[in-house]
């Protein structure tokens, strides 16, 4: 969509970001009647799904979350997850006529008037300015991946990659790979690799807590709970993996067999040719993967001074007591994909709490 850079348009309510959480938020949104739009910095429908590595498939993933209004189609086990859920997520926005304008890039979220911290909100962006009495923020983390400082990584000869960037495991076959990370996603990689690889290690700051027994609803709702209660008490959002445990799957027992997750503490150091062990050993190392998770995409709400002193954005429930969305330092704001909505899991109840909660805004500026 060509826009003027100094266009303004008029909306009640702006959503940022096109994945789960935002259209979950969009679908609400319309059926309560609010005028809004959904900016998408991705070229494409689907959300981060669009960047997943190549042979991630729907078995790995063990499917997604249904959005409201429209059930997923039955997919088979070895449909590359990057192409089956923007496909979804594209029928979706056709079938609801969702207003997606893309790409569109936010650069900053601000106070239209300064001297009236509860007035109209600008939404800076790449294609003009949108004016709103809220937003609903769905950037998620995939734009902001992890990756820890470690003393001697700049002199390192062989190749480093964030699973950001992964695409198989075919460029790693015959390598000496070490894998750093405790989440799913290195669970995956190590999975894929290990097989290929001259040989594989595993290191962790934290010994892997795994999972015994089937993670029902149940355990998904006390999951969901822990990580909400990190983000009522303003800290930085954990992600639900991280409370749920690692569950190995049938296609990771080859990599298991080969010892592929005998779990190492972290390195102290990296070196040209490998890692320094806590233990003092050496291990040589032709590639480092760095499964070391993403951060939220929150910058261009910095104008707005949401972060807490313990370093992350506060939430509060104002429409359920469940899930918290509202940025306790600004109640036009709402963060969905954050913290415990930032999972399937939790994604599609934070849409529909958020677009309530967007939409009391409105009538809480009427009725003054």
């Amino acid at each position: 969509m060509s826009r003027s850079p100094d266009t303004v348009t008029l909306v009640d309510v702006v959503v940022i970001g096109a994945g789960q959480a935002g259209l979950s938020a969009a679908y609400h949104l319309q059926r309560l009647g609010a005028s809004f739009v959904v900016l998408d910095a991705n070229p494409a429908p689907g959300g981060a799904w669009q960047h997943r590595w190549r042979t991630l498939t729907m078995g790995d993933v063990h499917g997604i979350a249904t959005l409201p209004g429209l059930d997923v189609p039955e997919a088979v086990d070895d449909a590359a997850a990057r192409d089956f859920v923007p496909a979804y997520y594209a029928a979706y926005e056709e079938r609801f006529g969702l207003p997606v304008v893309r790409p569109v890039r936010v650069s900053a979220v601000e106070d239209a008037d300064p001297g009236n911290r509860g007035g109209d909100l600008l939404i800076r962006t790449d294609a003009g300015v949108w004016r709103a009495p809220a937003v609903i923020n769905a950037t998620g983390t995939w734009e902001r991946p992890f990756w820890p400082s470690y003393p001697g990584a700049s002199s390192f000869r062989g190749r480093q990659l964030h699973t950001h960037g992964y695409e198989g495991p075919e460029d790693l076959a015959g390598l000496d790979v070490v894998v750093v990370g405790g989440g799913a996603s290195a669970v995956q990689v190590l999975g894929e690799i290990a097989p290929l690889a001259a040989s594989t290690t595993w290191v962790t700051r934290r010994e892997p807590v795994w999972r015994v027994g089937d993670f029902d609803p149940d355990a998904g709702r006390e999951a969901v709970a822990l990580v909400e209660e990190r983000v009522r008490q303003g800290l930085p959002p954990q992600s639900v993996v991280s409370v749920t445990g690692l569950l190995l799957r049938p296609q990771e027992a080859r990599a298991a067999a080969m010892g592929a997750y005998e779990r190492h503490p972290m390195f102290t150091r990296i070196e040209p040719e490998g890692v320094r062990m806590a233990d003092g050993t050496f291990r040589h190392a032709d590639a480092i993967v760095w499964a070391t998770g993403f951060r939220a995409v929150l910058r261009h709400l910095a104008p707005l001074h949401l972060r807490e002193d313990t370093g992350g954005v506060r939430l509060v429930a104002r429409e359920d007591a469940h899930t918290p969305t509202t940025a306790a330092r600004d109640h036009r704001v709402q963060l969905v994909g954050y913290g415990p909505s930032a999972s399937t899991i939790g994604a599609n109840r934070a849409g529909r709490v958020a677009a309530r909660s967007a939409v009391r805004v409105l009538d809480d500026r009427a009725a003054a």
